[in-house]
């Protein structure tokens, strides 16, 4: 294969890959023009690639609306990763377990950069339920779990990201992230409130490999009516924390 051809097939990987990104979002509707124009790729390319993708089954069009979505085979495909990925044949029985003895929705979560993917769940049996959320993605300091996730991070880390972000709206003060990510870190714990929604209730606790490296984080959601305060403190946080002490051990994480 010449350098030409081989520089050509690494590109159309990429811009497949940026497609089917952009069909899971979801925003805006997934037609072939807003796909071009958020791609930046001509309307033949474009076309060309989804046509591709639909006779492999990873993307479906639907008739009336000519909206294109993910198709059976990108869920199957998926659904073999997860049910493959070390961490995840770890956490599901532990996350079992919590959602056994609370009843409330527990996640493994994972950082991405200076996000936080929600990678799996198990969900509780309650009538009333938060959202799910297994595949969005989210920025670290909205929610429980990016926090927990973030707060071993230096100082120095964080003001590179957020002069890197620039002066966004939607980032928060500095020093007052600064200084809940210090709270976060000595105890352990992040509780938010909202972050992930109205009324609804985010605890977290991290997972750490042998080098005490965290690599995911333990998070339950509920909404607010009950996650009370009590239940929090003297319920949830110690069991979130039981668990991911017992998931941490299994990547040779040794508690001091």
């Amino acid at each position: 294969m010449t350098k030409e051809k081989s520089t050509y097939s690494v590109q159309t990987v990429d811009k497949a890959l940026d497609l089917l990104e952009a069909l899971a979002d979801e925003v805006p509707p997934a037609t072939l023009p807003n796909l071009t124009e958020r791609l930046g790729l001509s309307r033949n390319k474009v076309f060309r690639l989804l046509a591709t993708l639909e006779g492999r089954g990873l993307v479906e069009r639907e008739e009336g609306s000519g909206v294109y979505r993910l198709g059976v085979s990108s869920v199957a495909l998926a659904q073999r990763f997860i049910s493959s990925a070390s961490i995840i044949r770890h956490a599901h029985p532990v996350m079992e377990e919590l959602v056994r003895k609370h009843d409330e929705a527990v996640y493994l979560t994972v950082l991405l950069g200076d996000e936080v993917l929600f990678l799996d769940m198990v969900d509780c049996w309650q009538n009333v339920k938060t959202t799910p959320m297994v595949g969005k993605k989210f920025p670290f300091f909205t929610n429980a779990a990016g926090k927990v996730l973030k707060a071993l991070e230096s100082q120095e880390i964080l003001e590179r990201l957020f002069k890197r972000r620039g002066r966004r709206k939607d980032l928060p003060d500095f020093e007052v992230l600064g200084t809940e990510l210090t709270a976060i870190r000595e105890k352990g714990v992040a509780v938010e409130q909202g972050g992930l929604g109205e009324g609804v209730v985010t605890v977290a606790v991290t997972i750490k490999d042998y080098a005490g490296k965290v690599i995911g984080a333990l998070a339950m959601l509920g909404p607010s009516f009950r996650m009370l305060s009590d239940r929090v403190e003297n319920e949830i946080i110690p069991s979130l924390k039981e668990g991911a002490e017992v998931l941490s051990m299994k990547f040779g994480y040794a508690p001091i």
